[in-house]
């Protein structure tokens, strides 16, 4: 498994979350072993230059944060971008890193049907309509090498319209949305066969006072003889067994009760966020 997230230029250096799961990236417990990231970058955000919305020269700067090798590939050349697509899984493999492909394009219409980008980048816009499309230039280099003749070409576009068309043709007859094997997991059981909830009752989760008792003690006491316990934690300590002798509980040795029998059926606990380390919480 890979993962492969798709960015924008503007969104990678101007949202937040880009550079926290960089930061996410490496530590332990959370790595994803390396993410390739997908920038298509056509050099503009919405209508703002990139000028006015970053103080980086390339919007992928923000990944350096974590020494990720960064492409950057002219995406009107595709065999350059596939060169550097498997250059990067390939990295990717091998080191288990983060890394960065750049696609340099350009956006050929506005940001949406509304939008006229003539507007706001009169002169970017004169040299992209002059630009010719990177499927003709590319068929045009395949056709004049010979790697293809006109006629494959024009038979593979036709090919693509009919699948496109037939698609939209029998979107037409679809009356009903069927949706469920868009989730990731739908879980089973947890629905009838007609799509209503099943009780929302819980099943008894109570256990024995004994095995309460015993968690309790467990909680309370120091796995290791003759260790030099801090006088602050022997007496956090001392209270907990207290507590547990007079069987009342208070929010953390709650917690440590729901904790440990879960615990006893072997089912694994991880905690992560703020202060679990020294459990302050």
């Amino acid at each position: 498994v890979m993962s492969i997230l798709l960015h924008g230029d503007a969104a990678f250096a101007g949202q937040g979350v880009v550079y926290e799961t960089f930061h996410l990236s490496d530590l332990p417990s959370y790595t994803t072993n390396g993410t390739i990231h997908v920038v298509v970058n056509n050099q503009i955000g919405f209508t703002t230059d990139p000028r006015m919305a970053r103080s980086s020269p390339y919007p992928t700067d923000v990944a350096r944060v974590v020494n990720a090798p960064i492409f950057h590939v002219n995406a009107d050349d595709p065999e350059a971008v596939m060169y550097v697509c498997s250059v990067a899984a390939e990295w990717r493999n091998t080191y288990n890193k983060d890394v960065v492909v750049d696609l340099v394009c350009y956006r050929r219409r506005g940001h949406n049907e509304m939008d006229e980008p003539m507007f706001t980048q009169p002169l970017m816009y004169k040299q992209i309509h002059k630009q010719v499309p990177v499927l003709k230039k590319y068929a045009d280099k395949l056709i004049a090498d010979g790697t293809v003749t006109l006629q494959e070409f024009e038979e593979e576009i036709a090919k693509y319209d009919r699948i496109c068309e037939e698609a939209y043709t029998r979107s037409k007859d679809n009356k009903i949305l069927h949706i469920k094997h868009w989730l990731d997991s739908p879980w089973p059981g947890f629905f009838t066969v007609d799509g209503e909830p099943k009780s929302m009752s819980c099943p008894p989760t109570g256990i024995s006072e004994e095995m309460l008792t015993h968690i309790g003690n467990v909680a309370s006491s120091v796995p290791v003889n003759d260790f030099k316990i801090h006088s602050g934690l022997s007496r956090i300590l001392k209270a907990r067994s207290e507590m547990t002798k007079n069987r009342v509980v208070d929010w953390a040795l709650a917690e440590y009760m729901a904790f440990g029998s879960v615990l006893k059926e072997g089912i694994h606990v991880r905690l992560s966020g703020q202060d679990v380390e020294r459990g302050t919480f």
